[in-house]
């Protein structure tokens, strides 16, 4: 049996939900599983279940805006990746990050963490060493987390995704220690002996129109005026429409130059006072370009290709954080079969997020992840 296994179940029910994803891991040596599920689920009733399928079982998670799983993307599913065997190793913490957020005791632990699985094995080291962070996607802390947990991780890089709630915007979830929680991120360190390639992508490019943040409340990711004019306005009259809505905001975003590369600021919704509040950080001052979409699929292509040249072969695990503006795109523009084909053919299991940690970076509007390879001996077991 792979040491690898991934499941998706699509059923209504919380209950039935997850049995039919413990039944698509169950096996030998199952050690850690890391799920993405939709928010319409009963939470207290998929904890109670968890808790005795996964027994035992090191399992982290969260809620989603859509998951990615061996059926394709689904909004409403229950999805994930369970690893098995003596090639993987994993430990994981939750840090508090709501109401306030300690970086010094967040540090802590994970030089703590750290410690704890360094001890585990001798053939654990930094460079066989991954982490993935999953983190309350309206903690509106993202930046100063990711930034702390990269700087404590030091030559171990990490990956990964704000929860979400659908386009709900209300309350996103992150689960460790046996329970969903709010106001939390967990960190999951994974020493694996399978070669493995962190990525992230975008498909944007600037165009030459120039909107300054002139007033913007920082802390909450507000902007409330662009060039001395009411933003919202001043954005519709840059990107040249008359109507705002979250498809328009997937498909022009802004852009901003941090060392000599442009990121995506994805715009999450317009206020009824006719404020811009965004998914990532955003502050008065800051030079905003409206982006030019280039080709989604071809650039999902080029990714997957440069994965196979990173591993020396097609992965046989991609854990994904999407973008759920990607999303919305994707179904926009028609392209949902297609690029659910790919995810199929490159082995993608993951979630649509409300944004995406990539080092030490938070970021949005991009695919970022981790690709897992196999071990060599797996390849001359194949040849014999």
């Amino acid at each position: 049996m792979s040491q690898i296994r991934t499941a998706q179940s699509c059923a209504t029910d919380a209950r039935t939900a997850a049995t039919e994803f413990h039944r698509g891991l169950a096996g030998p040596g199952l050690s850690l599983v890391i799920f993405f599920c939709s928010c319409d689920y009963d939470l207290d009733l998929l904890t109670q279940e968890f808790k005795h399928l996964f027994a035992g079982v090191l399992l982290v998670g969260c809620t989603t805006a859509g998951g990615y799983g061996p059926q394709g993307y689904r909004e409403h599913t229950l999805t994930g990746v369970g690893f098995a065997g003596p090639d993987y190793l994993a430990v994981a913490a939750q840090l508090q990050i709501l109401p306030a957020f300690d970086p010094a005791a967040a540090r802590d632990k994970i030089q703590a963490l750290r410690q704890e699985l360094e001890t585990r094995a001798p053939w654990v080291q930094s460079v066989n060493t991954l982490a993935l962070q999953l983190i309350d996607g309206l903690s509106v802390k993202e930046e100063i987390v990711t930034r702390t947990v990269q700087n404590a991780l030091g030559a171990v890089f990490m990956v990964g995704g704000s929860a979400g709630d659908g386009m709900r915007f209300q309350r996103t979830h992150v689960f460790c220690d046996g329970e969903f929680h709010s106001g939390r991120a967990v960190l999951i360190l994974l020493a694996t002996r399978l070669p493995f390639h962190l990525f992230m992508t975008q498909h944007f490019s600037p165009r030459e129109e120039r909107m300054v943040v002139t007033r913007a409340d920082a802390a909450q990711r507000l902007v409330y005026e662009l060039n001395g004019r009411p933003a919202a306005a001043e954005y519709a009259r840059n990107a040249g429409v008359d109507s705002l809505d979250p498809a328009l905001f997937s498909h022009i975003p802004v852009m901003v130059k941090l060392g000599g590369k442009h990121y995506v600021r994805s715009i999450q919704q317009v206020m009824p006072d006719g404020a811009l509040r965004f998914y990532c950080a955003i502050e008065q001052g800051m030079v905003l370009r409206l982006a030019r979409g280039e080709n989604l699929t071809q650039d999902l292509r080029a990714q997957f290709a440069d994965i196979a040249q990173a591993l020396g072969e097609p992965p046989q695990l991609i854990i994904a954080c999407d973008c759920i503006l990607r999303r919305l795109e994707i179904q926009n523009t028609g392209l949902a079969a297609e690029v659910d084909a790919l995810g199929r053919d490159n082995h993608v299991v993951g979630f649509a997020t409300y944004g995406e940690q990539y080092r030490g970076v938070h970021i949005n509007q991009t695919l970022s992840g981790i690709a897992f390879g196999r071990k060599q001996e797996d390849d001359d077991e194949r040849q014999a």
